[in-house]
């Protein structure tokens, strides 16, 4: 054999080292998800580099997955299409062109994900998924492009999406776009399921507002930055698409730019005094069914001493983290609707949530998909599209329909 046949059998070599990844048999197209990873794990190599070299901050090479994914939204045969904003916020309306019997239609405000410092509701993904909600459900969807980390931080995003739901309750609003005020329901995934929570919780409180959400839609959210040792934390820490590095530096840039923050939340080392008392919120040993404990034993996070910083208070805030709201809260909250996957460090926010709101009352349809991954709805246009996507993305439309 010749040097040239060697080179390339190592070439070979090194290529198929680089694009496996350890994934595990219950995940149909395993095939698939190590060549999409593969992808993923190298922009986030380059953005290490980037920001090692001081070239450009990690999100922001990381951002290239948004650009790319971005598209123009376009009116079709069944749904009009308009940009609009909002108190000053963007936003992309879908607004059903067949008649609804003289009825008022259903609406959907959607939230994107994308840790709070990546995505847009302009991608073609969630333009599809809004597109296909407007068509199936016959509804308005307000799908919502909030200002991202790291150039902005919490609580701007919040209140960026929380602004757009006020504006929308308003009467004139509501006549414009034809919409029930007794229809209406939030939804969003990972980031955006965890402003689709806090945006509920707030609404409750607001004295401003006498507006109910029918439903609130959680789709594999984030809910707690307290503990980042949970049982899906441990076992999907190398799980590809968001291992947990990358889940921790999202939680850490939606806060502040100091990296100090990313490495106390790495070693879980990152609580105080000042939290101490919210622990118990997030006790995965009371709130976690013992199916998903699997073999991990309960530890409580530490607790340095004492930091009033902004950044604490920040965390520990139930805008930034619902999972921290108190049962008195959670009482008076919409049905929900949260769905969960198993292979995915989010696993347990959504399931410990899923709990506390059903002790306190609140109805709630847990959809806990065995062979799901963190980010599967949103890859339905990818090339390397996945078949447990495709069925998410179904029984987030059927649930709507049935509940809305």
């Amino acid at each position: 054999m010749g040097s040239k046949g060697i080179l390339l059998i190592l070439a070979g070599v090194l290529v198929a080292y680089y694009v496996y990844s350890p994934i595990p048999y219950d995940i149909e197209e395993r095939w698939k998800l190590m060549i999409t990873d593969s992808f993923f794990r190298s922009l986030s190599n380059l953005a290490e580099i980037s920001e090692l070299l001081g070239l450009k901050h990690y999100m922001g090479v990381m951002m290239f997955l948004t650009l790319a994914e971005e598209v123009v939204p376009a009116s079709d045969d069944n749904v009009k299409v308009t940009d609009a904003l909002f108190y000053d916020v963007p936003v992309v309306v879908y607004e059903p062109k067949r008649k609804n019997n003289g009825e008022l239609n259903r609406a959907v405000i959607f939230i994107h994900g994308g840790g709070w410092c990546l995505g847009s509701a302009r991608m073609g993904p969630y333009d599809l998924l809004s597109r296909r909600t407007a068509k199936e459900l016959n509804a308005v969807v307000v799908s919502v492009d909030y200002r991202l980390a790291p150039a902005y931080h919490f609580p701007v995003q919040f209140d960026g999406v929380y602004n757009v739901v006020k504006y929308i309750v308003q009467d004139h609003v509501l006549s414009q776009y034809s919409v029930d005020v007794n229809r209406i329901a939030v939804s969003g995934d990972s980031a955006g399921g965890n402003l689709a929570a806090a945006v509920a919780q707030q609404l409750q409180e607001d004295p401003e507002i006498q507006v109910d959400l029918k439903a609130q839609v959680l789709l594999y959210p984030a809910l707690q930055a307290l503990d980042m040792n949970t049982p899906s934390y441990q076992q999907n820490k190398y799980m590809p698409i968001l291992p947990k590095t990358l889940m921790v530096r999202f939680w850490s840039e939606y806060f502040t730019s100091d990296l100090s923050l990313f490495h106390a939340m790495m070693s879980n080392s990152h609580n105080t005094l000042e939290s101490a008392h919210l622990l118990k919120f997030v006790n995965w040993s009371v709130f976690l069914p013992e199916i998903f404990r699997l073999k991990y034993n309960y530890t409580m996070p530490s607790r340095k001493s004492s930091d009033p910083s902004e950044t604490i208070s920040s965390i520990t805030d139930p805008r930034a983290s619902p999972l921290l709201a108190d049962d008195v809260k959670l009482q008076v909250l919409p049905k929900a609707y949260i769905l969960t996957c198993e292979y995915d460090v989010l696993r347990d926010d959504g399931i410990m949530y899923a709990t506390r709101l059903r002790r306190a009352g609140v109805q709630v349809t847990l959809e806990h998909f065995k062979d799901g991954f963190h980010g599967a709805m949103m890859l339905t246009t990818w090339p390397t599209s996945f078949e447990v996507g495709h069925r998410m993305v179904n029984s987030y439309i059927k649930w709507l329909d049935n509940n809305l």
